[in-house]
């Protein structure tokens, strides 16, 4: 491995399109400066053989803009943080190294993050370094002489308020200048021991310079793993002798590092750097309310029962418009093969029972997604986000989770794919695995129609103490239930399989400044799309399957069974008369075909298993066709009753449900039934494309195996407690 500096070539190929990296610690405004450099230009995907999203914009023509997962070293412990190293290094297949690094930085915390730009300067790249928020840092009091700075570091700096554009031109302008100017001069020397360790092993390894002293300074870090396995195994032992012969001198290699970049930044910057004195900021006196000891939490949970009751009620009319469009299209194709061939056959039913209805199961939750989205965008815009991580870092880290987890199991209530992919900000790996494996357990949006359906029909509407409605707190319940469970599920992980020494939860807090549109909606669309992409695809693949399973076989009795029934309608009756009693035949043969198909077959198979929840195998068959998309159970619950899939059925279902008969005819539901039921749904994970999001972020099997199996058995005992309990109680 090296980079791809350097070369003996005659001939100098022109270089037609050139990348620059942009890179900076977190809540400096980095998103904001992408945005101003790119517009709408961005494009998402992924970095290749890796699960890192990789944004890039054009930011001028010939020259593309790469962002970088924020960090706060190169020091790389999380897969984001090595990702950027890599990146920066040209270490990725198929990723050309960057021309050169733009390294943003926040004003008013000058020598820390300066920290990181003595990082990317030892790269041997042009650098321009972005002093980004210079109006908060003023309002702060500290004062930067941006021209003096540069001649200290020795590379261009740009003040900038990216939220509001100021010096983006000027930003632009200097970039595409310094592309082809030569790498700065890093003026500091590295101490003595480690100079020394590093000349050794550089003389045993052909590894680059930068990552040796990576490995060998960030013990049981990803670069110190990554040259290992390269090696052979060979490294290591070197290293750690390189780490024996350095602490021998009184000092690690951390607190080496640590103390010559520090004293380097604290000469280099004393004469630009001018602080007065302000008194207390308005951030510190907003944070005197919002993270107080006891006020803090109160606050936070006023905001999320806010923000909950925003996404449902704001999403509400736009999820009756896509499930309107949706079923639109189905009229449509369904009118299409009318007279025709086609007409009730494999492929209609292919297409509106299994393409639209698995696309339209998915994106009919794309509004409270975009809704949730949105304020988490805006909390996390205007500085509050890392406020709230830092309040539930007390109640988390009892379960042996940290603050980080917040933000991930927060996005689970809307959807666990986007909230498993917003585990990559953990740099601990044990607790990275951990948030992403109990975050399948919060109540997603997907698990709604059910709640909703199970209640309307079962849950008397009345209110508890005159004034509390019994279907709310039910339905509230359901929520709960699912982070109850989690709470010992994350203990138990934590304490075996993910066992492990304990981490320390850094985050910096950024001040408070008002969300800028453009980074939310910019941030939005592509958690959206994202989402759109990788959950819709996998959802659609397991809809045509449960589709085939529950479709196949197709006896030709029933069918001639149909056929005698439509022309005795048609002849006994006209009008709308006839066109009803076509209709409940129609619905008749699908819930007979059903019935005896593949699918139904699995039911009656696995009825001895479900019996003791209080299900008949008719309710297994519906949770078996949901496994992999929970919404599909209602669908599924319309065509076993003979009432089709029509959204309009939804009243027709709760009154057959009510008086839905077991073959001994016993009532098929009640309201230990209907609690069983909703507690299996809370607890299983049933979402095809969340395992497929686990098994992605992983790179590994073993992790969704263990999701399904160790939720399937909860759900089970979980149903099992609850029929038993109010089969007694009721």
């Amino acid at each position: 491995m090296g980079s791809a500096r350097g070369g003996g070539s005659l001939l100098i190929p022109v270089k037609t399109q050139h990348r620059v990296a942009i890179i900076g610690n977190p809540n400096t405004g980095k998103s904001s400066v992408f945005n101003a450099l790119t517009g709408l230009s961005q494009r998402v995907g992924n970095y290749p053989g890796v699960t890192v999203d990789k944004t890039t914009g054009v930011l001028a023509p010939g020259v593309d803009l790469v962002d970088l997962p924020g960090t706060y070293s190169l020091a790389a412990r999380s897969p984001d943080e090595m990702v950027a190293v890599r990146v920066l290094l040209g270490d990725l297949e198929e990723e050309p190294q960057p021309d050169l690094v733009v390294v943003v930085i926040d004003a008013s915390n000058l020598q820390r993050n300066l920290y990181l730009a003595t990082q990317v300067m030892e790269l041997g790249l042009p650098v321009v370094i972005v002093l980004n928020m210079v109006d908060v840092a003023d309002r702060a009091g500290v004062h930067v002489n941006a021209r003096g700075l540069a001649k200290a570091l020795g590379v261009p700096v740009v003040p900038t308020v990216a939220s509001r554009r100021f010096g983006a031109e000027e930003l632009r302008s200097v970039i595409v200048k310094q592309l082809d100017a030569p790498p700065p001069d890093p003026g500091w020397s590295w101490p003595e021991p480690i100079r020394r360790e590093l000349e050794a092993l550089e003389s045993r390894f052909l590894f680059d310079r930068f990552l040796l002293g990576r490995a060998l300074i960030d013990e049981g870090g990803s670069v110190e793993r990554l040259l290992d396995a390269r090696s052979g195994g060979t490294l290591l032992p070197a290293l750690e002798d390189a780490r024996v012969r350095i602490r021998a001198t009184g000092s690690t290699p951390v607190r080496l590092e640590s103390a010559m970049r520090h004293t380097w930044i604290r000469g280099a910057i004393a004469p630009f750097l001018a602080e007065t004195e302000h008194g207390r900021s308005l951030s510190q006196r907003i944070d005197d309310v919002l993270v107080h000891r006891l006020f803090g939490m109160p606050i936070f949970a006023a905001v999320l029962f806010v923000v909950f009751l925003a996404i449902f009620g704001m999403a509400r009319p736009f999820t009756t418009a896509i499930s309107g469009w949706f079923a639109g299209i189905g009229d449509a194709v369904v009118h299409l093969f009318a007279g025709t061939s086609l007409a009730g056959g494999a492929l209609e039913s292919l297409i509106v029972d299994g393409a639209l209805a698995g696309v339209g199961g998915v994106l009919v939750f794309l509004p409270q997604i975009v809704f949730l989205f949105l304020f988490v965008a805006m909390m996390e815009d205007c500085g509050y986000m890392a406020r709230a991580a830092f309040l539930m870092d007390r109640i988390l880290r009892l379960f042996g989770l940290s603050g980080m987890s917040f933000i991930p199991l927060l996005s689970s209530f809307g959807c666990a794919v986007p909230a498993i992919l917003a585990t990559r900000v953990i740099a601990d790996r044990r607790d990275r695995i951990a948030t992403l494996l109990v975050a399948p357990l919060m109540s997603c949006s997907a698990r709604i129609p059910v709640y909703t359906l199970m209640i309307a029909a079962f849950i008397p509407a009345r209110n508890v103490a005159g004034f509390l409605p019994l279907q709310g707190l039910v339905f509230g319940a359901m929520y709960v239930v699912g982070v109850i469970v989690a709470i010992p599920v994350a203990i138990v992980l934590k304490r075996t399989l993910l066992r492990g020494a304990g981490n320390t939860f850094v985050m910096e807090m950024p001040s408070y400044t008002a969300p800028n549109p453009r980074s939310v909606a910019m941030r939005v669309y592509q958690r959206a799309w994202a989402f759109v992409k990788q959950a819709g695809t996998i959802i659609f693949f397991m809809s045509i399957v449960v589709w085939a399973l529950g479709y196949f076989p197709r006896p030709a009795s029933i069918t001639a069974d149909y056929q005698a029934g439509v022309r005795s309608a048609e002849e006994r009756l006209d009008g709308a008369e006839r066109e009803e009693e076509l209709l409940r035949i129609e619905s008749e043969r699908d819930g007979a075909f059903l019935r005896q198909s593949f699918l139904a077959r699995a039911g009656h198979f696995i009825e001895p298993v479900v019996a003791p929840l209080g299900w008949d195998w008719k309710i297994g068959m519906a949770t078996l066709a949901s496994f992999p998309a929970r919404e599909v159970v209602v669908s599924t619950l319309n065509v076993i009753y003979d009432l089709g899939n029509g959204a309009e059925n939804r009243e027709a279902l709760i009154g057959t449900l009510r008086s839905a008969r077991r073959d001994d005819g016993s009532p098929a539901f009640t309201i230990p039934v209907a609690l069983s039921l909703m507690v299996f749904f809370a607890l299983c994970i049933q979402c095809g494309a969340s395992l497929a999001a686990i098994r992605r972020e992983t790179v590994s099997w073993r992790w969704p195996l263990f999701t399904f199996g160790y939720m399937t058995a909860i759900a089970w005992l979980g149903a099992f407690a609850t029929h038993q309990i109010f089969v007694r109680i009721l």
